[in-house]
């Protein structure tokens, strides 16, 4: 039972779909990792400046101990508080805004090269045929007799 098992096991590695896939997942993680520090880093700092120098990352309720302030976000969780971090939410919901409208795209774009890919073939078929003025049938563009109605073009 187990003998053959690495062979499958490589054979399944190597298919092309498991190949892809694993580059997808791969380049999906750097995206996800440039897209983090792209709201972290870029977007984030401009807007917390406009709203009144906040730090979006620090914003954060702290449930238990109830009433404790702390100077930070990290210092809470030194000290083992309890907190919902809304801030780090925000960041998490802009970053999947981002990905998203990037996917969007690129999906647009390949829908579009598909829809032109198409209409290109369509347009092949097209110049190759002609359509019967009498009968109204798809026949050959060199056709002199249409085979479907016999009439003279």
């Amino acid at each position: 039972m187990f003998k053959n098992l690495g062979k499958e096991l490589r054979d399944f590695i190597l298919r092309g779909n498991v190949m892809d896939m694993a580059v997808g997942i791969i380049i999906g993680a750097a995206f996800g990792k440039i897209v983090d520090s792209l709201v972290k880093d870029i977007i984030m700092p401009p807007i917390g400046f406009v709203l009144g120098k906040v730090d979006f990352s620090n914003l954060y309720v702290t449930l238990f101990p109830l009433g404790e302030k702390y100077d930070s976000l990290d210092a809470a969780a030194a000290a083992g508080a309890v907190t919902i971090n809304y801030g780090l939410f925000i960041n998490t919901i802009i970053s999947f805004l981002i990905v998203a409208c990037a996917i969007f795209a690129l999906v647009k774009v390949v829908n579009t090269i598909k829809d032109k890919a198409i209409k290109e073939e369509k347009e092949e078929v097209a110049a190759t045929e002609k359509e019967c003025p009498y009968c109204c049938t798809q026949i050959p563009i060199n056709a002199k007799k249409c085979p479907h109605c016999t009439s003279e073009l």
